[in-house]
């Protein structure tokens, strides 16, 4: 019982530094753009294109193409993902998608199923699409 309320001030900890969340009754659809941090812990379906901070919570699930700077998943992702700074799969996260990011962090306990490419860290890379065709391309070519 210690253990569960230490895991619930952690979160409230955590989230009291994200600037916007989308609580978990949320079921949102559409397209996103923000500059900060943004949290989802319901559901979302659409596109994000930030130059912030996403979460994606435990129970959250996500439909989406995502480009940000740093992107932390603790829930479940479906779509293709870039971050120009770092990419966090923590236990649990279920990712099926591809990525493409210069750091890459995944624990043990995580579902991963897509490719992956790790580049320079480059503030350009923000606005450039992932090509599938290229990622099959530069994997057989490594």
């Amino acid at each position: 019982m210690a253990k569960e309320k230490e895991t619930n001030n952690k979160e409230i900890e955590e989230e009291k530094d994200i600037q916007t969340i989308l609580a978990d009754d949320i079921d949102f659809t559409g397209n996103l753009k923000f500059t900060t941090s943004l949290k989802i812990k319901g559901k979302f379906s659409g596109e994000i294109d930030s130059t912030g901070h996403l979460f994606v919570g435990k129970d959250a699930n996500a439909k989406a193409n995502i480009k940000a700077r740093f992107i932390t998943i603790y829930g479940k992702v479906k779509g293709n993902i870039e971050a120009t700074e770092k990419i966090e799969l923590f236990s649990g996260a279920e990712l099926i998608g591809d990525i493409k990011t210069p750091d890459f962090i995944i624990q043990s306990g995580c579902v991963f199923n897509g490719n992956c490419v790790m580049v320079t860290k480059d503030k350009s890379m923000h606005h450039v699409p992932i090509e599938e065709n290229k990622v099959k391309k530069d994997i057989k070519e490594k």
